[in-house]
């Protein structure tokens, strides 16, 4: 099965089961430390902002994908990380590229989600009906 590593991570048999929670079948794709361009400080309090008003909302995506400078807001230090915490306790699963995580020396750091491949990327972009980038 494809996923069975995804579901391994995240010990459960249970990944995709949609009843657990009525999450929208929707990939959140986060590719930068922040939201938009220009001031970091900003970019990061707009993603931080965006993150609460999803789930106050209740526009949950069913996954979330990080990668490049994206993979830093699950990171140690990161004020996006209870933001993070807070969405993937509602059920989104969260997934960070481990490449990007090496490349800026954060797979010690991950607070949140877990470690994929691109292929995990690749697939869940496959799966969702609607894919939204940041």
């Amino acid at each position: 099965m494809i996923f069975l590593e995804l579901r391994r991570k995240y010990k459960t048999e249970q990944f995709f089961d949609t009843d657990m929670i009525k999450l929208e079948n929707r990939l959140l794709q986060i590719t930068q430390n922040g939201m938009g361009n220009g001031d970091e400080g900003l970019g990061l309090q707009l993603v931080v902002n965006y993150l609460k008003l999803i789930v106050e909302e209740k526009r949950i995506p069913k996954f979330i994908a990080l990668y490049n400078a994206g993979v830093k807001l699950i990171c140690e230090g990161s004020p996006a990380v209870e933001a993070f915490k807070t969405i993937e306790g509602k059920g989104t699963k969260i997934i960070a590229c481990k490449t990007c995580l090496n490349h800026f020396n954060l797979i010690d750091k991950v607070e949140v989600g877990i470690e994929g491949s691109m292929i995990d990327i690749i697939e869940l972009q496959g799966l969702a009906s609607k894919v939204i980038n940041l």
